[in-house]
């Protein structure tokens, strides 16, 4: 089956013709001209109502809220909320990054989340390590980072430290598997 072209909108239009209109053209090759304005659709005599109007575009799909680690996300109930703050929620996996790289760790965490999420785990925990006191470790303050990315978002649903004194770790509640 063929794609459809997709033509430009107005707005776009007028933006690729601000920019060229810097752009020395090649000899021989010029600015095409403008087309002219497409006219305004008729008005119509009387308009059905808006509840009788079919709807032609979908709502748009929220957004998740940012992960905030130690701070409930909105969806979650206090009960769970709390078991998981206080560390009542054991995880079923665990992923330690002492000693890797900021990079690599970032992988790690990205393939053990996906692997989690698969396999229908709810809670996990991730070490990162408390790094040195007076900022922390760069794993521990890139981790709220790489939550927050397009990628890993959707899948995390809330993220705390399990105990107020050790904050090197952070157990994750993952949002339940869809099957489609």
């Amino acid at each position: 089956m063929a794609r459809r072209a997709r033509t430009l909108s107005e707005e776009e239009r007028a933006l690729w013709r601000a920019f060229a209109a810097h752009v020395t053209p090649l000899p021989g090759h010029g600015l095409p001209p403008a087309p002219p304005a497409p006219a305004p659709p008729p008005q119509a005599a009387a308009s059905a109502p808006a509840s009788l109007q079919p709807a032609t575009a979908r709502p748009a799909k929220p957004a998740h809220a940012p992960v905030r680690v130690g701070t409930p996300p909105p969806g979650i109930d206090s009960h769970r909320w709390r078991d998981l703050r206080r560390g009542r929620t054991r995880p079923e996996r665990t992923l330690d990054l002492h000693g890797r790289r900021a990079q690599d760790a970032y992988h790690a965490v990205r393939a053990f989340l996906l692997s989690a999420h698969a396999d229908g785990i709810r809670c996990v925990a991730v070490v990162t390590g408390k790094g040195p006191m007076p900022e922390g470790g760069v794993l521990r303050r890139e981790f709220p980072h790489w939550l927050n990315a397009p990628d890993l978002r959707h899948l995390v649903l809330g993220a705390a430290y399990p105990h107020v004194a050790n904050q090197g770790a952070v157990h994750l509640l993952l949002r339940r598997r869809r099957d489609i």
